[in-house]
């Protein structure tokens, strides 16, 4: 009986140093995901979901890369959330809240945290075009043209995928929300048309389906222009987050199924071997780069590879941009501030391949 005590009260003991938790150190994204269960109930956690109501715009998205539990731009805010002009799915927005909304509505069953979740439903469902695809702001930021394009870049179209699945399926923290069928109807059909689009905007060389670029036209779905150094490409990295998705659907169609060889291949055939990305810290490792700041390179390490993120649509190549928007061959012929203040090489895509011979497998192909 003592030791069962002593157990309980350590339990609570250990809610309550969770709950109390500072979290000023942390990043949003690590909040949003990164908390014990419990602590999403907590009184700090409340007032950052109201912070997230109070600035949710009408349409009900988010901005970027604002970190809710720290200082934030009041005004601007404010700005963002009348004119709805800023919210995105960029850089995990709108979903990111969603997700945490529906983490304290779970602990705490306040309505307002509910409602506005489902007005970020809303607003997923509105931003979708007729082709499927989502533009990477909405509304489109006036005169940033590729705010309207279809955007894959740093997984913004995947994590909308992701939660609507997770709407649809009542899974992911989902079900507590106790959503009306009928919306959890539209999330499935909104799926659907994404998966559509995603095999619409699949690039096609040779007659060979291949990977996808960061982002693609929204009328003529080819692949499109980003920022000065985000140039039309295949792309080494959005393209694993993608494929990873189409493996994950039961009963694949047969556009799926090319999709997938189609981009597995591509895969096999662009990896550089036995290298790895690495960033260096106190010594100067090329011309220009400080002695004590990083410094990002291609290094040899045996057994491993990684992926470009852009290659080159007409040679296959990788390139590499500064600002100026001129295609390099190597990471080392562009500035300090781009080559490291970028992900040139990632290594995602060879889960990609150590998922494909069970994907074959489990669909009898």
């Amino acid at each position: 009986m003592k030791k069962s005590l002593v157990a309980l009260l350590l339990f609570f003991s250990a809610v309550g140093t969770s709950a109390q938790e500072d979290i000023g150190t942390r990043s949003w994204k690590n909040i949003v995901y990164g908390m014990h269960a419990e602590w999403y109930g907590s009184t700090r956690a409340v007032q950052l979901a109201d912070t997230l109501v109070r600035y949710q715009t009408a349409l009900g998205g988010w901005p970027k890369n604002v970190n809710w539990h720290r200082d934030i731009d009041r005004e601007s805010m404010r700005k963002i959330a009348e004119t709805g002009i800023g919210a995105t799915i960029d850089n995990g927005a709108t979903v990111g809240e969603m997700r945490y909304l529906a983490k304290v509505y779970a602990r705490t069953g306040e309505t307002r945290f509910r409602e506005a979740f489902m007005r970020g439903v809303g607003y997923i469902l509105e931003a979708q075009y007729d082709n499927g695809g989502w533009p990477q702001f909405y509304p489109v930021r006036p005169n940033v043209a590729y705010s309207g394009c279809i955007t894959y870049n740093d997984d913004a179209y995947l994590n909308v995928m992701l939660i609507l699945r997770d709407i649809r399926d009542n899974t992911a923290g989902m079900g507590s929300l106790v959503l009306p069928d009928s919306l959890r109807q539209e999330a499935g059909q909104a799926f659907n048309r994404g998966i559509d689009c995603i095999l619409k905007t699949q690039i096609v060389a040779g007659g060979v389906p291949t990977v996808w670029c960061a982002q693609h036209d929204r009328q003529t779905l080819a692949p499109a222009k980003a920022r000065a150094y985000e140039l039309p490409s295949f792309s080494g990295a959005e393209s694993a987050g993608i494929t990873m998705l189409l493996m994950e659907q039961p009963d694949p169609s047969p556009g799926i199924v090319a999709a997938v060889k189609g981009a597995v291949k591509w895969f096999d055939d662009h990896k550089i071997e036995n290298r790895k990305f690495v960033r260096v810290r106190g010594k100067s490792r090329t011309e220009g780069s400080p002695s004590g700041l990083s410094d990002a390179s291609l290094v040899p390490a045996d057994g491993e590879c990684v992926w470009a993120r852009f290659y080159d649509l007409d040679t296959g190549e990788p390139f590499f941009c500064d600002r100026d928007g001129i295609k390099r061959k190597s990471i080392e012929e562009i500035g300090r501030e781009r080559r490291n203040g970028y992900s040139w090489y990632v290594s995602s895509p060879a889960k990609v391949l150590k998922a494909y011979g069970k994907w074959l497998k489990r669909n009898n192909l």
